[in-house]
């Protein structure tokens, strides 16, 4: 009785603690939710006490307290029902309630073990799992608990069984308790795997099932069985067997039709490779089914097949370092020779004869068999046939001369295994030779009599064996001294089967290296998470052809992704920038040995791509900096002998540590000019160019660094070197002197005060130069020519330049005109603004307080009703360069202008010009000049222009304007690569802040300008893209209000028309409505157009979905304001102070409503009533609304002034502004008042 109550106190003591759990929130509650908080409290104490005490009452022998010891089963289920209570808490799974749950567990496996509860366990478990999902974990626990420290291993038995026969249709219904079913298999087979085997033909049935999450389960189960129990090499044959089945079963599932299996089963084999328990046999069928799952339509899947084929190479028993071709050699080599000791063998074998005895021990139980079979009896027709077909060799085996020669006869029988010919032979020799001594047993046939009867004619006596086996053929036997060979045989056939294993490992491992490697650039992130570790991971283990996807994966580090580019950092930073080493000087060789590496025979975009990583490890102040800077000095000043790449690499690298670090080459360029520069600069241009990347580093282009520009003296060594290795490479024809000029004449620019001078001197000298050399050609040819007619002269001074050379010089007047634009783009443009900036701040400074708050208070309400703010000056400086741009580089006076008819004449003759390298030279020269041509006809040349502008925009080489807007056009070119290109363009620049933002006024402009004859189809295709990049509210703001405007300037009905769709692309938020209806006065006026009205009413249906109602209603509003407008016109709406009156009297009148600017003598005519008053019309509710007038083009009209002499409203042509400037407007009341 003290039990009962004791159980049913718990049971509802539980069921309260669980109500205030769900009714009470933690924290809250006031001085009642802290009473029952204590109440709670003193019951969770407690209730540990309560079960321990039980567990302590189970241990006793209590049997004796009922009659025939047997305790009753409503005792065990009171206590057994207070226990699956407890286990029903939500919380029973948390670490603060593992007190409680291990005693509960406890007290069960008592109850199981000594007081029959195993059934009923097993049948509670199913229930629970069924509707308390949370229980999964600890009824794993318990079961495992049961299982092992209570030795009750049925209950595991018991559970499964209940599983496995839940049907497929009965799991896959909802509240089946699938999840919680397989979490406790998953579960169960982590703690006891061992225990799991015997019952696991349950599960498998549920692999056929509908239920993934079963399969998924079973699979999880099978995976822990192969990596726990089933694997190493002391397996027996029926372990063997269980793990192949296992295997073959997780294998048929790689193709599931679910890819969550697929997923989980990918998951298992990397835990089961990651444990080495896959059989080497079983290697590359697992690996190429991985490398076929990376073509997987999920996402999962896939990163789960590169983590799998990653833990292959970690965990391969081959070599990786060798590809496949490196293997194909020494695979031919062993094969062959593996070929020659069979052979050998085969030669070489002895025969030898075996014991009679030996032959027939091996051939006993097949001969019984077949014994036995013969001497079965069979019906009368068999027989007649076995007669008809004997009957021949009867009469065959009479013929024989006596009974030895049968006997002989069916020995031979034996040895060659045909066991019925020769038990039939003994039957009828028994019959032929009755009196026989060998036959005589035969008399009674019986298997034992037949079977003694062929031991001795088969074996023989001891005096018989030697002659019946000069009778019998010769059996194959290896010599003892013959193992030797066997071995080595043997041994060679291992090699050439691990030779053929790692061939097909090392073309499995090349075939996911090229796959992944081209999810590097998937839209997926996770996905190119993993293609970046399995790179790393393939590269510290040196699989052949590693370093292509390290390679590939570093322009990531540009990626606008932050976890990819993340990714990319600390993949490098992993193999490259943490060197191993026993002292600072050897881990900083190490580092530059693998830097090296990385950098050798790159392109040069991966050099681009390296300086960021390079650059981050010289900025975060590592205690390796000095160290490494030094190791890469030696290397390029040849104080440590190395090859001529990696010496550029070091001096490439130098460079990528003067972008954190200036001092790092400013102070050493003396040692670079010396170097790299000085008199063997002819040598090596390749070094050359190198050097001058490196030096290109410290400027500010490269460094964006503000403030005074950094520029060295015209005078420097620096220069004196560069002009003279540009020169005196151009009447040499080295095909690395191009790039070398290129980087040299950008590295005058950025780095030189006054670089057009410099450059100046620089092409006067190259031209010298290769007039020297054509007038040293001209004595040669002019001795040569004394022997041959007037004719063949003027043909020869014609090809006394090198075309080389001249294709030299050409292109270095292109690379000067090109950076010289680029020069006062940027540079000059930067300087101007600076000075500019100075100036301001120091006009500011010399002000005082109080007049400087209220000149800025003046000027910004000023700027702001104008819209000028900043853009006056801008405006000023970048019309000052186009000027120069335009009209003063191809002056007379400018060099530049010396080579243009050259490089006309070349480009205009390409037959008589024909060289390739000179036409192409020139023509590269002359579209210099020329600049972009971005409409030309011609769809290479767009492709070209598309393409190098897109370059020289994104690396801030060239500031555009008007360019921008031919790349827009070709948004809709075509040539879909084009198109490509500019989307491209277009993508790239939206990644720069504000950049299309703005850019787009003028955009519109100029692709809404009448004399360009843009359809509108095409108009509103180009703004749909561009628009799409405008995301921010405050820029959606300003935009609204700079198109508003625009409507003022705009002249034709087009324009209006294309200004109302620029306005509907945009993604209008509350803050941009507000300005729209700020900036009615704009363009209401133009509401009578269709092509503007509809486009401003989708405003407002856009902005009505999902409005708010206060904010609804006024999109009504406005929409209704619209809608008058536009069918009655801007000049018949009626003002509300007139609704009221005209309410009152009961009659509609028209009523001009001022809404465009007008003089101020007109208003105040209109005013004083000297306008033609508005005719009422009471006998008609309908009004016919007047035509607004149209303006011809040299005057403009205004609405307010239509009813009075057109000479009073009409302006002269020479007082229209020529300058139209947005002139703020006030509301009509205002004026009114004014």
């Amino acid at each position: 009785m003290s039990v009962f109550l004791l159980c049913k106190l718990t049971e509802n003591l539980e069921s309260d603690s669980y109500r205030q759990n769900i009714v009470t929130a933690p924290g809250k509650g006031g001085k009642k939710g802290k009473a029952c908080g204590e109440g709670l409290v003193q019951w969770d104490s407690e209730r540990e006490q309560v079960l321990q005490a039980l567990v302590q009452l189970f241990q006793l022998d209590i049997r004796s307290l009922w009659s025939l010891s047997l305790v009753e089963e409503e005792f065990i289920s009171c206590v057994t029902c207070c226990c699956y209570k407890l286990l029903e808490n939500p919380t029973i799974s948390h670490v603060k309630s593992k007190p409680t749950r291990d005693c509960v567990i406890h007290l069960l496996g008592l109850l199981i073990k000594k007081y029959n509860h195993l059934l009923g366990a097993g049948v509670k478990v199913i229930q629970m799992l069924q509707h308390f999902e949370q229980l999964s974990s600890v009824f794993a626990q318990a079961v495992s608990v049961w299982s092992t420290e209570y030795g009750v291993r049925a209950i595991i038995g018991e559970v499964i069984r209940e599983i496995g026969q839940k049907s497929s249709e009965e799991l896959a219904r909802e509240g089946s308790g699938v999840k919680a079913f397989a979490s406790f298999l998953s579960e169960v087979s982590a703690l006891v795997p061992e225990l799991m085997i015997p019952n696991i033909s349950v599960l498998i049935t549920h692999l056929e099932g509908e239920s993934h999450t079963m399969r998924v389960a079973v699979c999880e189960v099978l995976g822990e069985i192969l990596v726990r129990v089933l694997c190493g090499d002391g397996l027996d044959e029926s372990g063997r067997a269980d793990r192949d089945r296992f295997f073959d079963t997780l294998q048929e599932h790689l193709h599931d039709s679910h890819s969550h299996v697929r997923t989980r089963v990918l998951q298992v084999y990397t835990r089961i490779v990651n444990s080495k328990a896959l059989p080497l046999c079983r290697y590359s069928e697992v690996m190429e089914l991985a490398v076929g799952r990376l073509m997987d339509k999920s996402i999962n899947v896939v990163k789960s097949s590169i983590q799998l084929l990653a833990a292959f190479i970690a965990h391969n028993p081959y070599s990786c370092k060798l590809s496949s071709a490196d293997l194909k050699k020494p695979l031919e080599k062993e094969t062959s020779k593996l070929r020659e000791l069979k052979e050998k063998l085969e030669g070489t074998a002895p025969v030898a004869v075996i014991k009679a005895s030996e032959l027939w021990a091996a051939m006993v139980p097949e001969l019984l068999v077949t014994v036995r079979k013969e001497l079965e009896p069979t019906s009368e027709e068999e027989k007649e046939q076995q007669e008809d077909e004997e009957g021949g060799e009867v009469e065959e085996e009479k013929e024989a001369e006596d009974d030895r020669a049968t006997a002989v006869k069916i020995a031979q029988y034996l040895r060659v295994n045909k066991y019925r010919d020769a038990v039939q032979l003994s039957i009828r020799a028994h019959s032929c030779f009755p009196e026989s001594e060998m036959f005589t047993s035969l008399s009674t046939l019986t298997p034992e009599n037949m079977m003694d009867t062929l031991a001795l004619i088969f074996k023989g006596s001891d005096d018989d064996t030697s002659e019946l086996n000069q009778n019998l053929p010769p059996t194959p036997q290896k010599e003892p001294e013959k193992e030797g060979e066997d071995g080595e045989l043997k041994k060679q056939e291992m090699l050439v089967q691990y030779l053929k294993d790692t061939e097909t490992f090392a073309l499995q491992v090349e075939r996911a290296i090229s796959v992944i490697n081209t999810m590097l650039y998937w839209k997926t992130t996770s996905v190119v998470q993993e293609a970046v570790q399995f790179c790393v991971t393939v590269c510290e283990f040196s699989v052949a052809n590693s370093i292509s996807g390290v390679r590939k994966m570093l322009p990531l580090v540009w990626s606008t992704d932050a976890a990819i580019k993340d990714a990319v950092i600390h993949a490098y930073r992993r193999l490259y920038l943490n060197p191993q080493g026993d002292t600072i000087r050897t881990k900083a060789q190490t580092l530059v040995d693998s830097l090296s590496e990385l950098m050798v025979d790159a392109s040069l975009g991966t050099i681009q791509c390296l300086e960021e990583i390079v650059q981050e490890f010289f900025s975060s102040g590592s205690s390796l900096q000095s160290t490494v800077v030094q190791v890469l000095w030696e290397r390029f000043t040849g104080k440590r002998e190395t090859s001529s790449l990696y010496k550029r690499a070091a001096v490439l690298l130098l460079g990528m540590a003067a972008r954190a670090e200036r001092e790092v080459v400013l102070s050493n360029l003396d040692t670079l000019c010396s170097v790299a520069l000085g008199e063997k600069v002819t040598e090596d241009f390749l070094l050359a160019r190198d050097a001058v990347i490196t030096i290109c580093n410290i400027t500010d282009h490269v460094r964006q660094s503000k403030g005074a520009p950094f520029r060295l003296p015209q005078d420097h060594q620096l220069f004196t070197c560069l002009t003279q290795a540009v020169a005196e490479g151009v009447v040499m024809e080295d095909p690395y002197w191009q790039s070398f000029m290129e980087q040299a004449v950008r590295l005058i620019y950025f780095l030189a005060e006054s670089p057009d001078q410099l450059c100046s001197r620089l092409l006067q000298r190259s031209a010298r130069l290769l007039l020297d050399q054509i007038a040293e050609g001209g004595e040669v040819n002019k001795d040569a020519g004394q022997m041959q007619d007037g004719s063949q002269e003027s043909n020869e001074q014609c090809e006394q330049v090198n075309c080389v050379c001249l294709a030299q010089l050409l292109a270095a007047c292109g690379c000067v005109a090109f950076w010289q634009v680029s020069h006062l783009e940027r540079s000059v443009s930067a300087e101007l603004r600076r000075r500019r900036g100075e100036t301001e701040e120091r006009e500011e400074k010399e002000k005082g307080p109080a007049g400087k708050a209220k000149q800025t208070a003046n000027e910004s309400t000023m700027e702001e009703e104008l819209g000028l703010i900043g853009a006056s000056a801008e405006d000023t400086e970048a019309e000052l360069i186009r000027n120069i741009c335009e009209t003063e580089l191809l002056a007379e006076e400018n060099l530049l202008s010396a080579f243009l008819p050259l490089l006309v004449r070349v480009c205009g003759s390409p037959g008589r010009y024909s060289h390739p390298q000179l036409t192409t030279a020139a023509c590269l020269a002359l579209s210099q000049y020329m600049m972009i041509r971005l409409s030309d006809e011609v769809p290479s040349v767009r492709q070209t222009a598309v393409t190098v502008l897109t370059q020289l925009v994104l690396k801030d080489v060239l500031k555009v304007k008007g360019q921008v807007s031919e790349v827009a056009v070709l948004l809709i070119d075509p040539d879909s690569h084009i198109n490509s290109l500019a989307l491209n363009f277009f993508n790239e620049l939206a990644t720069k802040d504000n950049a299309i933002y703005n850019l787009l006024p003028d955009i519109i402009s100029r692709l809404s300008d009448p004399e360009r004859g843009m359809s509108s189809e095409d108009f509103n295709t180009i703004m749909k893209q561009l628009f799409s990049y405008i995301t921010k509210e405050r820029q959606t703001e300003s935009l609204v209000e700079k198109l508003c405007q625009r409507f003022r300037t705009a002249k034709t009905e087009r324009q209006w028309c294309d200004l109302a769709v620029s306005l509907s692309l945009l993604s209008m938020c509350e803050r941009g409505f507000k300005r729209l209806q700020e900036c009615w006065e704009c363009y209401s006026d133009k509401l009578t157009e269709p092509g503007v009205y509809q486009p401003l009413l989708s405003i407002t249906a856009k902005l009505r979905r999902g409005a708010k109602p206060q904010f609804k209603a006024q999109v009504d509003e406005f929409e209704q304001r619209l809608t008058a407008v536009h069918t009655r016109g801007l000049e018949n709406v009626e003002s509300p102070e007139m609704d009221e009156e005209n309410q009152k009297a009961g009659v509609s009148a028209e009523k001009t409503v001022t809404r465009t600017p007008a003089p101020t003598r007109g208003r105040l005519k209109s005013k004083q009533g000297q306008g033609k008053p508005p005719v009422s019309r009471c006998d008609d509710s309908f009004v016919t609304p007047r035509k607004s007038r149209k303006s011809k083009k040299p005057a403009i009209t205004f609405s307010s002034d239509e009813e009075e002499d057109e000479e009073d409203a009409v302006m002269a042509e020479s007082e229209t502004p020529k300058v139209t400037t947005p002139i703020a407007r006030t509301s009509r009341r205002a004026r009114l008042r004014n």
